[in-house]
């Protein structure tokens, strides 16, 4: 039998760590692995069955492609914390606690804008041209429906069904939910939760701090050896 004292204490759980949001493109990534795929096949190929300087002209090759291949698809990325947005671009990472960010921008792109006003590109939330036109239509056709929608409930005035007169305001003509809010493309969205959440963490005391941007070393150094010894080869011939 144990005593009070010789009882520890039980451990408290610990809070849960907010893991950041992480924004990419799956368009780009799609591609990305296309490509890669595209060219270890015809590198690897070029490299086994090719004769004389083609398989080193196909490695050096790989070498260049490879890395800007990664850097402008599957790379591209911006991690959104509590306390800071990181953007990871082709050939930067750059760091800015919400304190630091003043503005986010769409326009033909979307940015960031610093507090300095250094302007941010955000590689990963690509705008589509398209995709607003579509989400335009189809905010005016939600508005055309809503409106419908009211107008039948101020026709019938409750009756038929007592207080069910308005049973078809909020369901479309193909029978789905009409939006009650605007209907947005992805990428606006995107950037509406991002703006959110820098209105929310920006006066925060761990939000504070200063803009860091790092070059993609990563990817600049085998690009550069690639495109280097490519170089080479064509010019010795």
């Amino acid at each position: 039998m144990t005593t009070p004292e010789d009882q520890s204490p039980a451990p408290q759980p610990s809070a849960p760590e907010t893991q950041d949001r992480i924004y990419r493109s799956p368009a780009g990534m799609a591609g990305g692995v296309l490509l890669l795929g595209l060219g270890a096949w015809l590198g690897i190929d070029a490299i086994v069955v090719g004769e004389g300087r083609t398989p080193w002209l196909a490695l050096a090759a790989l070498i260049l492609v490879v890395p800007l291949v990664v850097a402008f698809t599957l790379r591209p990325a911006v991690f959104a914390g509590q306390d800071r947005l990181r953007v990871r671009n082709p050939f930067r990472v750059i760091v800015l606690p919400w304190g630091q960010v003043a503005s986010l921008r769409s326009g033909y792109s979307n940015e960031v804008v610093a507090a300095s006003g250094k302007k941010f590109q955000l590689w990963s939330i690509p705008v589509s041209l398209r995709a607003r036109k579509k989400a335009t239509r189809r905010e005016s056709k939600a508005a055309a429906e809503r409106a419908g929608g009211r107008e039948a409930r101020d026709t019938r005035g409750g009756g038929g069904f007592g207080g069910f007169g308005g049973l078809g305001g909020g369901l479309s003509r193909g029978g789905g939910a009409v939006p009650d809010g605007p209907v947005r493309a992805e990428t606006d969205r995107v950037m509406d939760e991002l703006r959110e959440l820098r209105e929310t963490r920006q006066k925060a005391e761990s939000a504070q701090g200063e803009v860091t941007v790092r070059w993609a070393w990563e990817i600049l150094g085998p690009a550069v050896a690639g495109a280097v010894v490519l170089g080479i080869l064509l010019a010795v011939g």
